[in-house]
Parts: structure tokens; C-alpha cells; sequence
């Protein structure tokens, strides 16, 4: 392992940086630095690049917070970044070099945000074999609810009834008034619901979609002129991905929502996955039954994301993975 080096990223690499994210086999654009540094002055920006020699084989997004590493809080999802010819040995020892290097840094522990496997280009599952070696620790796991492009799509019988009798509402399907949707929908919608705000300002999403115009699209609904109901939608190679969808007081009776999301599904039959996020509404990521439902009568089925807890002093048991 002494030929494994840890840089600490600095802003001179993000073409560096850049460059491998885009060609790893979790290429997703949030793992581009103009994401990861939307908002870099919440978070004390501790992200890694792992050398082999001279040749860059992984990255790690990262930030620190009273000795505590998380890849990523500003994220949706973290973890290593890596090739996706990386060989088993070489992940091994890629997690040893940067859990001795967080360690000689005083990090008392390290939490991961895991990727979801649908983003993986290439089968990658390395991660879940080494962590039982590691002791580490399953901190939460949320629900997320997916289609299988690979199947026929095939909304249940109470969805195809919605959206027949949502036919006769002259629903007109556009891609402006963002800034209608959030404050009056979204925002309005979350806060009498749950007491929660969006996860990002108005700002911040319109400076995201500028940043990434091929990636962040926002469609809506509008009936009579009257924007009924809106999704933003964040598109990656493999998986269009709802990161948020909320409908007026009127969207039930209407169906906006309905045809909204079936408009969509149809439109990405080209991505292996569309994904409908996160079934929960608080930290404590119990499932609502209501948002379960409504994901499952489109044909969505639940899929896992783990946030891990590593103890960096526990690097040396992966000595006892190989059987020389």
C-alpha cells in the first residue's frame, strides 16, 4: 500500500478533479465540482484525491465538522469515486490509504452518504463486502422508490383511472414560472405539511440550472394559464431522478400531478431508471404510507441508501480480507 498517496483537493485541481469524476463509473453531475462548491461556504470542504504513483484512481467528496468526516453533507449521496476497471485489491487498499490519512488528521469518525447502486455505470458493490471487515456501523437507511426501464411500464389500475379522468382538464404541459412553483407551491406546500423549507433557495436551484442546463430541467403543469403543478428533475446518464414535485390545493381533484409524472416517465423511457427519491419526510425516515403508495402505483419498487459510520482505527482488519 505505500505506493497509495492522499492529496487534499485544492480549487487548482477542479479541471483534474473534473475530468476523472465525468469518466468514473459514478458519473453523476453532483460530483462535479460546480455542485459540490455551490454552496461551499456552509462546509468546511475536506474532499481527497487518491494517487496511485503518479496516476489519480479515486476521489472523495468530502467535509469535516469537529472531527467528524462526511462525504457529503451538501449531498445527496457520497462515497468514493472511482474507475470503473478499478480491481478489488486496488479499492482495498484505495479505503486503507485514505482511512490512515483521516486518522493521522485526528478525524474520530467517518460517515458516508452511499451512492445509490442505480448511478453505478458498472456493477460496484466493493464497498458493501469490505464494510463488515471494517465494523462499520449502518447509522440510517432510507427508502427509495425506482422504475426498471427494462420492464413495461405499468401504472396500477387506480393511477390509469386518475389519469383518464384527468383528460378532461385541457392540462397543458410547459417548462417556465420556476419561481411561481417555489414560493407558492413547493414552499407553501412543505411548510404547512411538515414545517420544512426546500432544501434549496430558489437562488440556489435557478444558479444550478444555469450551471448544469443539460441536467436540471423543470416541468409543470398549467390549466387555464394557472401553474397547477411543477417537478424539477435532475438527469444523469442512467436515472432521471424527481428531486422535487409538489401540486396546488386543487392538483387531487385536477390530476396535474398525475399527468405530470406520467408525462415524464414516457418522455425518460431512454434512462435504465427514473427515480423517485426518498419516501420519507423527517430525519427519522420512517416511510409515509401516502408517499409509498403514490410512488408504488406507477410500478416504482423500494431500493436502499445506507449512511455508514467508519472508526478510521479499524483500517487494519482489511489485512484480513485476502486469503495469500
Amino acid at each position: 500500500m505505500s505506493d497509495f498517496n492522499i492529496k487534499p483537493y485544492n480549487s487548482s485541481d477542479k479541471i483534474i478533479w473534473d475530468d476523472f469524476a465525468s469518466k468514473s463509473n459514478q458519473d453523476t453531475f453532483l460530483f462535479q465540482r460546480d455542485f459540490i462548491d455551490y454552496h461551499s461556504e456552509r462546509f468546511q470542504d475536506f474532499s481527497l484525491m487518491i494517487y496511485k504513483g503518479d496516476k489519480l484512481i479515486a476521489l472523495l467528496p468530502a467535509n469535516v465538522k469537529d472531527k467528524i468526516l462526511y462525504s457529503h453533507q451538501g449531498l445527496s449521496y457520497g462515497g468514493l469515486i472511482i474507475w470503473s476497471q478499478t480491481r478489488f485489491n486496488d479499492y482495498v487498499n484505495i479505503v486503507q490509504a485514505v482511512l490512515k490519512y483521516i486518522d493521522s488528521k485526528s478525524i474520530e469518525q467517518f460517515f458516508i452518504k452511499a451512492l445509490p447502486s442505480i448511478y453505478n455505470e458498472l456493477i460496484s458493490e466493493e464497498w458493501n463486502y469490505i464494510a463488515n471487515s471494517l465494523d462499520v456501523k449502518i447509522e440510517t437507511t432510507d427508502s427509495y422508490f425506482i422504475i426498471d426501464n427494462s420492464k413495461d411500464y405499468a401504472p396500477n389500475r387506480n393511477r390509469r383511472r386518475a389519469l383518464k379522468n384527468a383528460e378532461s382538464q385541457s392540462i397543458e404541459i410547459v417548462d417556465d414560472d420556476i419561481d411561481f412553483f417555489w414560493e407558492y407551491i413547493l414552499s407553501k406546500n412543505l411548510k404547512n405539511k411538515f414545517g420544512i423549507k426546500p432544501v434549496h433557495t430558489i437562488e440556489e436551484i435557478k444558479l444550478l440550472i444555469n450551471r448544469f442546463p443539460n441536467n436540471i430541467k423543470f416541468y409543470a403543469t398549467k390549466i387555464n394559464d394557472t401553474l397547477t403543478a411543477g417537478v424539477v428533475l435532475f438527469e444523469t446518464k442512467h436515472v432521471a431522478h424527481f428531486q422535487y414535485s409538489s401540486g396546488n390545493e386543487e392538483c387531487s381533484e385536477t390530476g396535474s400531478l398525475d399527468v405530470l409524472f406520467h408525462h415524464i416517465i414516457e418522455k425518460y423511457q431512454n434512462k435504465k431508471y427514473i427515480s423517485f427519491g426518498s419516501s420519507s419526510t423527517d430525519k427519522s425516515l420512517k416511510v409515509s404510507k401516502g408517499l409509498m403508495y403514490w410512488k408504488e402505483s406507477f410500478g416504482a419498487r423500494l431500493i436502499t441508501q445506507n449512511t455508514y459510520a467508519i472508526n478510521p482505527c479499524n483500517r487494519d482488519n482489511l489485512k484480513a480480507i485476502f486469503n495469500d
